[in-house]
């Protein structure tokens, strides 16, 4: 066909036919979990190794992806290309492991010239298929029914809606299992600490606030000069005032600054006890970074005193920090 007969209305409707048809695949879905899908659940949590997902072609790529959001989710898993488990790589899966094999027909030649193998290892067996009376539905522990009325390609020939099903079936899995684990936000974190959500729920403001001499700090007595000097050296925009034990008893900020001198005060006459306001927005080191910037959006400031049990001064934390370590 060439683009001059290219017919949009056409590309449109088929591409709309598709999400339907895979919609109601996907409707299809829910009403036949049960019992099955509850057993599998189960003997996922009574394994004390992996869950091994096998499948081929297109059920191969559906696969590493159930096995990457198992992974991901608290249930160690990995992906085992079962053309290739029957040349050596079956020694992956042990004997403490579990498999989950997926394959709409059922009748994977690469995956069935495995399956004897993996009885005789004691390995249960998990399908995942649209043919209950497949080979690989009898040789299976516990089938999970992916069967679709039709695929979503016009020829029914590409793997689309079942695909499709077999991806959402084992999200259902994987979230199940994440659930009857207690899986939490902190625990995925973990497994993604190079995300968004690894950083915002790992880092804490300890490993962000600045400490030591890099901390503006100044005693309540201090003239006005003096406390200029320490902000503009530190490059925080504040000074924070703390007595002789090093308790907070105050902060000075450049805001505060512009309003004294639109007061049309005598600058030069005022100790750091007199112009800094007391009460200032705190945080402990063991804070998550991402409360910090909570507080800091909610007071409308740019930096948050760190402080510990008896309100001794130990760090700063400021939304440069933040947006460098791309908490926020």
């Amino acid at each position: 066909m060439s683009f001059d007969s290219f017919d949009a209305g056409r590309a449109v409707r088929i591409g709309r036919d598709a999400l339907e048809v895979e919609a109601r695949a996907l409707a299809g879905l829910a009403p036949r979990l049960g019992e099955a899908f509850a057993e599998a659940v189960k003997r996922v949590l009574a394994c004390h190794g992996r869950v091994a997902v096998m499948g081929m072609g297109k059920s191969g790529h559906v696969g590493r992806k159930i096995a990457a959001t198992l992974a991901s989710t608290g249930t160690p898993a990995l992906f085992v290309h079962p053309a290739e488990a029957a040349h050596g790589d079956l020694g992956m899966v042990t004997a403490g492991d579990i498999v989950l094999a997926l394959s709409n027909s059922g009748e994977s030649d690469e995956l069935n010239a495995i399956l004897p193998v993996l009885k005789r290892l004691g390995v249960p067996v998990i399908a995942m298929t649209g043919r209950a009376e497949s080979s690989l539905a009898a040789h299976a522990d516990v089938v999970l029914d992916s069967a679709v009325a039709e695929e979503a390609c016009p020829l029914q020939l590409a793997p689309t809606a079942s695909t499709t099903a077999q991806m959402a079936l084992g999200d259902a899995l994987a979230v199940a299992l994440l659930d009857a684990r207690g899986f939490k936000a902190e625990d995925f974190a973990r497994s993604h600490p190079g995300g968004s959500l690894g950083r915002k729920l790992l880092t804490h403001v300890r490993d962000l606030m600045r400490s030591g001499d890099a901390l503006p700090r100044v005693s309540p007595d201090l003239p006005f000069t003096a406390v200029m000097r320490e902000m503009s050296s530190k490059a925080l925009g504040m000074a924070v005032v703390v007595d002789a034990d090093g308790r907070v008893r105050g902060i000075f900020t450049d805001g505060d600054l512009r309003r004294l001198v639109e007061q049309g005060r005598d600058l030069r006459a005022l100790t750091a006890a007199e112009v800094a306001h007391a009460r200032p927005r705190t945080v402990s080191a063991d804070a998550l970074a991402v409360d910090a910037a909570d507080l800091m959006e909610s007071a409308r400031i740019t930096v948050v005193l760190v402080v510990d049990d008896a309100q001794r001064l130990v760090g700063a934390i400021s939304i440069n920090d933040l947006m460098r370590a791309k908490v926020i």
